[in-house]
């Protein structure tokens, strides 16, 4: 790999490690309708201009009943599900259990006959699954029962949507893709954010949302699509085993969140997992979860 492509390829890990924790903070203050109006609106902003001077919009308009599919199952639901989610949970919990994404998916294209599940994938199921149920088992208060469901819904909804890019909106123009996702999303919330719009915008939760726009969605995408252009998208991939690493990092030393034993012990079990379970099969079913 390039030194340029080694670049981009850290740049994903923290980009899309850090969201969990602006997210966290965000919905501390604001809605989190709000916190993901405010996200999608800001990336559609600053991705629309571009999508338009590369002509990539029109043709992902086109297609627009899949585009909107791939953005209820990808964007609508699960940002604002783990917004949700992190009014109850921890940053650090969150960003974990969502790494299960890999496990899931691989689970839905076996099921689907796009894959076949062999005894290495059928071990990193186990070994991840039970990274999950450690993390559950050791961490979570049953009682948050519905941040967990929230969790869940969004795992699934973000493998539905990488199987969606893969098989019915792969040979579209990215930038594209992602812009109309974005503001397809920002029309979708607009309605529900006139209701809960916050009296006091705190300097905290708003460069949150700010940060989530602008770096986390909008330069996000800009830096991913370099990244395939630069080492291909089977290798552009697996940056997103550094995404719980760099959340459970910046969970814990910059919102004091706990280091706990459930995260211990399963952090290792469910990136081992994706990787013995996915390795093989990147390159057609797996995309990187924006969260």
């Amino acid at each position: 790999m390039s030194k340029r492509g080694w670049l981009l390829f850290l740049a994903m890990g923290v980009i899309w490690g850090i969201p969990y924790a602006m997210i966290r903070v965000a919905v501390r203050d604001f809605d989190p309708v709000v916190v993901a109006f405010g996200r999608t609106f800001l990336g559609a902003l600053v991705l629309l201009p571009v999508a338009l001077y590369t002509k990539g919009l029109l043709p992902a308009l086109r297609r627009w009943r899949w585009v909107l599919l791939y953005t209820l199952v990808e964007v609508t639901g699960p940002w604002l599900l783990i917004g949700h989610a992190e009014t109850k949970l921890t940053s650090s919990t969150v960003g974990l259990l969502i790494a299960a994404v890999p496990l899931v998916t691989i689970l839905i294209v076996t099921r689907l006959g796009h894959e076949r599940l062999d005894r290495r994938r059928i071990l990193g199921l186990l070994v991840g699954f039970g990274g999950v149920a450690a993390l559950v088992g050791l961490d979570v208060d049953m009682s948050d029962v519905g941040a967990l469901a929230a969790i869940g819904v969004s795992v699934l909804g973000y493998a539905v949507g990488a199987i969606l890019i893969g098989r019915k909106l792969g040979d579209l123009p990215p930038i594209g893709v992602a812009a109309a996702s974005l503001i397809f999303a920002a029309v979708i919330y607009a309605p529900f954010t006139l209701w809960r719009m916050p009296a006091h915008y705190p300097a905290a939760p708003t460069w949150s949302v700010v940060g989530l726009g602008l770096v986390c969605t909008a330069l996000a995408f800009v830096v991913f699509f370099a990244l395939i252009s630069e080492v291909g998208p089977s290798r552009a991939t697996v940056f997103t085993y550094i995404n719980p690493a760099v959340a459970l990092l910046i969970g814990v030393t910059l919102l004091h969140e706990p280091l706990s034993a459930g995260m211990a012990i399963g952090f290792p079990l469910v990136i081992l997992g994706s990787i013995l379970g996915t390795v093989r099969a990147r390159p057609e079913v797996k995309e990187p979860a924006p969260a």
